[in-house]
């Protein structure tokens, strides 16, 4: 029986995928559910599995290719063949000639051996392995996500201990470029972000919320909240809660331009922005106003494996009313974020930074974060924007009126 290997639909919009890598070499034996080839759309990342065991054959080994495409085909087989036994060696003696012909790993030594997939580097760097260890199962040995899933500390090779280091310093490396091709992913992003740019009147308005009574609330219940959820209790799923509340009472914000018309949603689908090692993407948590605090965490988490994974789909990633973007892990103190078309806001979030502020005539040391609206100005108004961020403001300051909805 013989497999074709079909490149399937991944979505109404989505035509074609960048073939990224073979994790298998032509003749080589594959497994069931074994993952063969890692392919690349305009808005996600994704393997390829083997639907049966048997024999890899690679009809198109890189490049574009079409939706329904044939590009291989695995010939059935329930074991993986039995390599030749090796001729007897002579018995006696003999010196090794310098001119011996390569062996085959040492003829075809490439940039992949040893270099991990994007999704196993992240997996390999929160287990705390060095890639050098692993032995990689992927075309030309590159390691494969599936490696690095299976990979312990304890079962890698140990590293070679080092030649004692010399007191002279080395020389330095000679300056080099490396070119490398933009991913499909990259492309599309950067597409849309000069769309957004040159087709929105974008306006931004900032503000700054003192989160020490959210601080205090999570501190006080992130115990039981995990112990009862079994998931954390962060802060975006309070400023997710809030600006479902906000949006509601904000409608304009919530809305797009569709040409002459404009379009009023009574459902908050939120966007929120994840960097994952192919670029930022934005997976939807829908319907968000009508989820409790530990379902709009659980809805994140899970975004943020799939992501870490490679394995975010192109539904995950579909529609979205409006769009929360997190700079503050990375460190970012104030941001102009920009819109994500066709939605006509966004909101960015920043870093924490304890600052002296005046309570009730006094100064006092309180966590405070700046927050960032940007809104498409042919829309939404100033004051629409600024009171949507003061409404957002109002309920963080009081996380109470989160539970009581006012």
């Amino acid at each position: 029986m013989k497999k074709d290997i079909i490149i399937p639909a991944a979505g109404e919009s989505v035509t074609e995928a960048d073939i990224v890598s073979w994790y298998k070499s032509n003749g080589d034996f594959v497994a069931m559910d074994d993952p063969i080839v890692e392919l690349e759309t305009d808005k996600a990342s994704m393997d390829l599995t083997a639907e049966i065991s048997g024999i890899l054959s690679i009809s198109v080994d890189s490049g574009t290719v079409q939706v329904g495409q044939i590009i291989g085909s695995i010939t059935e087989s329930a074991d993986a063949p039995t390599p030749k036994s090796a001729e007897p060696t002579p018995t006696t003696e003999s010196t090794p000639s310098s001119e011996a012909p390569a062996t085959p790993a040492e003829a075809t030594d490439s940039y992949a051996k040893g270099h991990p997939s994007p999704a196993a580097k992240n997996i390999l760097a929160e287990k705390g392995i060095d890639p050098a260890t692993i032995q990689g199962s992927g075309k030309d040995g590159r390691i494969t996500q599936h490696d690095a899933e299976k990979a312990t500390a304890s079962n890698t090779s140990a590293p070679q201990e080092s030649e004692p280091v010399s007191a002279d310093p080395k020389p330095a490396l000679p300056r080099s470029t490396q070119t490398k091709p933009l991913s499909r992913l990259r492309k599309t992003l950067m597409s849309r972000l000069v769309e957004a740019q040159q087709t929105t009147a974008s306006l931004t308005t900032f503000n700054e919320i003192d989160m020490y009574n959210v601080m205090q609330l999570r501190k006080k219940y992130k115990d039981a909240f995990k112990e009862k959820y079994n998931t954390g209790l962060g802060f975006m799923s309070f400023f997710t809660k809030a600006v479902t509340i906000a949006l509601q009472e904000w409608p304009i914000i919530n809305a797009s331009i569709d040409g002459d018309d404009v379009n009023y949603h009574n459902y908050c689908d939120i966007g929120i922005a994840v960097s994952t090692p192919k670029g930022l993407v934005v997976p939807v948590v829908r319907d968000a106003e009508t989820l409790s605090f530990a379902e709009i965490e659980n809805e994140i988490r899970q975004y943020a494996l799939k992501g870490r994974d490679g394995k975010l789909t192109i539904d995950d990633m579909s529609g979205g009313t409006f769009t929360i973007t997190n700079g503050g892990t990375f460190g970012s103190m104030l941001s102009t974020p920009i819109l994500n078309r066709p939605q006509s806001a966004i909101l960015g979030m920043h870093n924490i930074v304890e600052r002296p502020v005046a309570i009730n005539g006094e100064v006092v040391v309180h966590p405070i974060m700046y927050v960032a609206l940007t809104y498409d100005h042919r829309l939404i108004d100033g004051r629409e924007a600024v009171q949507f961020l003061v409404t957002i403001k109002n309920l963080l300051e009081d996380p109470s009126r989160l539970l009581l909805g006012v």
